[in-house]
């Protein structure tokens, strides 16, 4: 351990790397035990540099954005968390269109977006998470998705290069991408938006906020929706159908605002939190013939 962490301060200052860090301070289901290595790089060449260490030593990495769609064990994650956060989550405005680096909040991207007079980026203004993790997962909400604005990821593949791919090369899909079937770590995008009223824009933002707030359970922490969407059906509605709204397993529940997401009460566990899902995914398949598949991703022990 010692002598990664050694290896470590090579690449990077020693303020950004963190021994045991607790990870229920870096999800949104405020859950899980700790990383044996949490960094937080601040260029390309340290994130870079970072992978080829884990590489080289053979030890398992995980790139984690704002973990608003990650379930980390109860026994933590033996491995280097790469964090890419705040430290790399630059914005610039050039005419129609928008660069990010891949740690900046969607939220922080909507807000420069209507201050430009930009228009189109208002769906992904309440998702809370970053820029490079709802490139990978094309995210989406109230009928707009990543794919309807991005035109260039600057990407880190597994061999290491450095590479830029193009929108027609990006393979979008519900909740896919090329950069997730081929382990892309995303470190930029850019976006072309339309100019817009900056006041109009502002409503619009404002009319999304309040329908998720008087329609999903944010007083508590989760992981948003919990499920993706079975083709033809609503998750939500398929789990309320099965009479689940409300059920829980020691401090995690479905919640009875909306079923389409399990929520943390406050003392859960991850164990409670997948236990729980297991439940439903089978319940919901015994009633209705549909399988259920996790949005969540899940990392390290169950």
């Amino acid at each position: 351990m010692e002598s990664i962490y050694h290896k470590l301060t090579e690449i990077l200052p020693v303020d950004r790397i963190r021994t045991e860090e607790p990870m229920c301070n870096h999800t949104t289901f405020r859950v899980g035990g700790t990383a044996a290595f949490f960094v937080m790089p601040g260029t390309f060449e340290e994130v870079s540099g970072t992978v080829r260490l884990c590489k080289e030593l053979h030890i398992p990495y995980y790139i984690v954005g704002n973990g608003s769609n990650l379930l980390v064990s109860d026994q933590g994650y033996r491995g280097v968390l790469i964090h890419i956060g705040k430290e790399l989550s630059h914005i610039r405005i050039e005419g129609d269109v928008l660069c990010a680096q891949a740690g900046a909040l969607l939220s922080v991207i909507a807000n420069r977006a209507m201050e430009g007079g930009l228009s189109g980026f208002e769906f992904a203004s309440g998702i809370p998470g970053t820029l490079g993790g709802a490139c990978i997962m094309n995210a989406g909400a109230y009928g707009g998705e990543m794919g309807d604005v991005l035109t260039k990821m600057t990407v880190l593949t597994p061999e290491g290069e450095l590479c830029e791919i193009p929108r027609e090369q990006m393979e979008l899909g519900y909740r896919s991408s090329i950069a997730a079937r081929k382990g892309y770590i995303v470190l930029e995008a850019s976006m072309r938006l339309k100019p817009g009223d900056r006041q109009q824009i502002r409503l619009r933002m404002e009319e999304l906020r309040e329908k998720r707030v008087s329609r999903q359970p944010l007083e508590y922490p989760s992981a948003g929706s919990t499920f993706k969407r079975p083709e033809g059906y609503f998750a939500g509605k398929l789990i309320e159908d099965a009479g689940l709204r409300g059920l829980s397993v020691g401090g995690a529940q479905v919640s009875e605002k909306h079923c389409g997401f399990v929520v943390n009460k406050g003392n859960a566990t991850a164990k409670d939190v997948a236990e729980l899902m297991r439940l439903v995914a089978e319940i919901v398949e015994e009633k209705s013939g549909v399988r259920l598949e996790p949005e969540v991703k899940r990392l390290g022990e169950f």
